[in-house]
């Protein structure tokens, strides 16, 4: 039986050359899936040029239709799922006019809400050994919370259940215009709280994986100030660069003890 990996917002930037990597590296089958679908085939055809086999198929991680189409395609066609590169994402940048409450709507239904509703919708698929890679940030670094929502964010005792909670009452905060007083104070709001929340979401997920018993690894990482259509043009890394420890994470081997539930930046683990 074929292996099969997944990359999700994978027509361009770092998703694209994660897609690359993996056609090289992983014994399996690739899908790069992307929300536009004419955006997807085009890429799909690039990296044929280049040597390289990935599928397409839409994948709108903000819409459940979507997820459940990709999943009985993945049933369908091939029982399992080995793979999962939680790598679509948005961010709007500090100048843009948009609300912020649409902002933080858009983000979070994309960055946190999308990458939990993919996850847990795949998770019946996953084979043993499956390995979930969440491109998150290191600009979701705690630092620019309370000491008491840091608190929270890194408890060994948080769960999936209270890390929504505390998500969707951020949505509600914004709409309410509390969101400062509780403690949401910072600049590029929304995304830098979609990337608290993934992080933080890689931990609790590897903490219910690990409680079954299942070698199901979960791991958050940063791929760092990337030359990309979000990282603008003077970031100083190439999108190759960027791609390196999401593949590096995706390719662990069977039963590896670390890195399980970290959150990484160059292959090396970082505290939360």
């Amino acid at each position: 039986m074929s292996r099969v990996a997944v990359v999700t917002g994978a027509n361009k930037g770092i998703g694209l050359a994660i897609v690359k990597g993996l056609c090289k590296q992983f014994n399996g089958t690739v899908y790069l899936t992307a929300r536009d679908v004419s955006r997807g085939q085009e890429a799909v055809k690039e990296l044929n040029e280049q040597g390289c086999q990935p599928r397409f198929h839409q994948l709108d991680v903000s819409s459940l239709d979507s997820i459940q189409r990709f999943k009985q395609h993945l049933e369908q066609e091939h029982q399992g799922l080995d793979v999962l590169v939680n790598n679509a994402g948005v961010m709007y940048g500090r100048s843009n006019p948009t609300p912020l409450v649409e902002q933080v709507e858009v983000t979070m239904g994309i960055n946190f809400f999308g990458l939990l509703n993919l996850t847990k919708a795949l998770t019946p698929l996953l084979r043993p050994h499956a390995r979930i890679v969440n491109v998150s940030s290191g600009m979701g670094d705690l630092s620019h919370v309370t000491p008491e929502l840091r608190q929270t964010f890194q408890s060994k005792q948080l769960t999936e259940q209270e890390l929504v909670q505390m998500m969707e009452q951020f949505v509600s905060d914004v709409k309410s215009g509390v969101h400062e007083e509780k403690g949401w104070k910072m600049e590029t709001l929304a995304y830098r709280v979609s990337k608290m929340g993934a992080t933080a979401l890689s931990m609790v997920l590897q903490r219910q994986f690990d409680a079954t018993g299942a070698d199901v690894v979960v791991n958050a990482l940063c791929p760092g100030w990337v030359r990309t259509d979000m990282g603008g043009p003077s970031a100083g890394r190439s999108v190759d660069k960027g791609a390196e420890t999401p593949i590096y994470l995706a390719l662990l081997p069977p039963n590896v003890s670390s890195p399980r539930g970290e959150f990484l930046r160059d292959k090396k683990i970082l505290s939360f």
